[in-house]
């Protein structure tokens, strides 16, 4: 019978597996990590290691979680407490861009470098995060356009997507630069030039 200090040891376990593997992401950039090695560094069997997780894609499933729930819970927040798309918006692009780049070892899961080989339903889950990301800031545009007289000269989809791209530009050049060009580097100065493109406030009674 499982008593609750076993769970709580198992639970503890599990995370300590979590936590190896985020460092490993980090400590390898650009390899692959096995069972066999993610097990070494914890200190148990590969048999040990199953026991936590059945599978290495269960791993990578609970990281994903800790993502979706860690971004999503303090996006919400965002969303309730500002009220116009030109202090959401850039809140919003920032909170992504400094939890990856205080998490390098996640932002390769992030940008699919550290799923190549692996179950790609792993790469089907990181495209649905990107996918709710996106539908969350067109809703803030098409919020802003309707309530705030703001308007996207190029058309909402056209300015979502200058936005995405521009979150996924900066991780990629994070993973790319082994982690030295940071996310946040320069973003000030570049947010000021973006919002010039993406948003106008028009005139009252304006149509364009």
């Amino acid at each position: 019978m499982t008593t609750p200090l076993t769970q709580k040891r198992r639970g503890q376990r599990r995370q300590e597996i979590l936590e190896t593997l985020v460092i490993m992401l980090e400590s390898e950039n650009g390899g692959r990590i096995t069972t066999a090695k993610l097990a070494s560094q914890v200190g148990v069997s590969e048999a040990a290691l199953y026991r936590h997780f059945p599978s290495k894609a269960k791993m990578y499933d609970s990281l994903l979680d800790f993502v979706e729930e860690s971004l999503f819970t303090r996006i919400n927040s965002i969303i309730k407490n500002e009220p116009s798309a030109l202090t959401r918006c850039p809140r919003i692009i920032n909170l992504v861009l400094a939890f990856c780049g205080a998490n390098p070892g996640v932002c390769r899961v992030l940008v699919g470098d550290a799923l190549i080989g692996e179950d790609h339903r792993l790469h089907q889950r990181v495209v649905q995060l990107f996918a709710r990301l996106e539908t969350i800031l067109r809703q803030v545009v098409r919020d802003a356009d309707h309530q705030e007289s703001l308007r996207t000269p190029f058309g909402q989809q056209a300015s979502v997507n200058m936005m995405t791209v521009y979150i996924n530009g900066k991780l990629l050049q994070f993973v790319r630069s082994d982690f030295e060009q940071v996310p946040t580097d320069h973003w000030e100065e570049q947010w000021t030039a973006m919002s010039k493109s993406l948003f106008r406030i028009s005139a009252p009674g304006s149509q364009s």
